[in-house]
């Protein structure tokens, strides 16, 4: 893991909000401002060219919203994470930005200690999404009866246990980062979680995943 400073770029059409995320990501150890862009073709322009290493990204926004641009940066840069940050949490609107390859989900109202913990946690590769909207999934993929896990949705939680990044994931499964991410996404609301430890840990036992042990050999 190297101890650079991760460099972000804010992507927001609202001046007000470019400013306000800069005053609180500003001073905080680790982090280091890129850059900060005002649309989502701008956005693309800037990640091509100042290279970050995370990127918050507005989801509606004029000349290229949110999942297209981060579409458009992923596929030229796929190392990058881009956590969309953002006031709308509609079903379609989360999986629309996941499956176009964000990292993380999370919305404006996010205090300042989570939101940084966040950027740290999507630069290492995990998925990120605030409370309301891992509640939001939950209820949406949740069935009345506990839903069982796909054979790859298992493949894939195994790897999660053995301490692999998505990035490894993919390469061993021979799918792309992007597509760990939704599948991820769907184990969370399966078992009823926001993260990949609480998913790991619920999964042991319910008995979905053999013990850890046997997993890690």
């Amino acid at each position: 893991m190297t101890d650079d400073p991760i460099r972000v770029l804010i992507v927001d059409d609202h001046p007000v909000v470019r400013t306000g995320l800069r005053g609180m990501l500003e001073g905080a150890p680790g982090i280091v401002i890129a850059g900060e862009a005002g649309s989502g073709d701008e956005g693309v322009a800037f990640a091509r060219a100042l290279r970050p290493d995370v990127i918050l990204m507005d989801l509606r926004m004029p000349n290229g919203d949110g999942v297209s641009a981060t579409r458009r940066i992923l596929a030229e840069r796929p190392e990058a994470r881009v956590v969309v940050l953002t006031t709308y949490e509609t079903d379609q609107d989360i999986l629309r930005a996941v499956e176009a390859g964000a990292t993380g989900y999370l919305l404006k109202d996010t205090a300042r200690d989570d939101l940084i913990a966040a950027i740290a946690a999507a630069r290492r590769g995990e998925t990120v999404l605030s409370p309301a909207v891992a509640t939001r999934l939950v209820s949406r993929m949740r069935a009345p009866a506990p839903e069982a896990l796909t054979p790859r949705e298992t493949e894939v939680l195994a790897l999660v246990a053995r301490g692999l990044t998505n990035a490894e994931i993919g390469r061993a499964l021979f799918i792309s980062e992007t597509t760990v991410k939704t599948h991820l996404i769907r184990v969370f609301g399966k078992l009823g979680v926001s993260d990949r430890t609480a998913a790991v840990t619920t999964a042991l036992e319910r008995g979905l995943l053999p013990p850890l042990d046997r997993t890690l050999d």
